[in-house]
């Protein structure tokens, strides 16, 4: 082989190999890690799962209905059901609190005893992206993260199979930036780990 043609193929193998660095360096952003954490749902935004709960009519909806409305504690993971014993630590949490001042539907829960029993939904949907310089966040020098997502919380109080009460609650919109800065990079925790030893 002459020596035009290995300089030929060192040019071009030169030229590849920056085009794939060109092209690796422009596409670094989508290397950065993703995360979410989500709760197996049957709704899809905190929107969905207040329009669930508005359908619930408290003297009227039955548990034959909530099962209906996909809130059955045996068919969505994300649903505990509470005991007499949990609806009292909750509502009446110290002897200073007069029942009397409780909502008439929780009364009439809390007076059936063994017959009222409750459910507390839990449903969120988290989703963690990390942005920013690539290598910054690779070598640990800095690192951001965007956080978005939706939280609901909700309490269902049954007397003999009829709800009696409801309650909705959490965060429609979670939206959260995390920064965090090492000048010193991958050795940052060096010191700390050699300091344990």
């Amino acid at each position: 082989m002459n020596r035009c043609n290995i300089m030929d193929k060192l040019q071009r193998t030169t030229r590849l190999a920056l085009g794939l660095s060109f092209l690796f360096l422009a596409g670094c952003g989508a290397l950065l890690p993703r995360g979410e954490s989500v709760a197996e749902s049957p709704w899809h935004s905190y929107d969905e799962a207040q329009q669930t709960f508005d359908k619930i009519v408290p003297y009227r909806t039955t548990a034959q209905d909530l099962k209906a409305l996909k809130l059955d504690p045996l068919q969505n993971p994300n649903i505990t059901l509470l005991n007499y014993s949990d609806v009292l630590r909750r509502f009446i949490p110290s002897p200073a609190t007069n029942m009397q001042d409780l909502d008439a539907g929780v009364q009439d829960c809390i007076r059936a005893k063994s017959d009222c029993r409750g459910y507390e939904v839990d449903q969120k949907s988290v989703k963690r992206q990390r942005y920013g310089n690539f290598w910054a966040d690779f070598l640990n020098f800095k690192r951001k993260v965007d956080i978005v997502g939706w939280r609901f919380n909700g309490v269902i109080l049954l007397r003999n199979g009829i709800v009696v009460y409801k309650l909705t609650g959490g965060q429609p919109a979670i939206h959260e930036h995390e920064e965090s800065k090492n000048p010193l990079g991958p050795f940052q925790g060096l010191g700390e780990s050699g300091l344990a030893h």
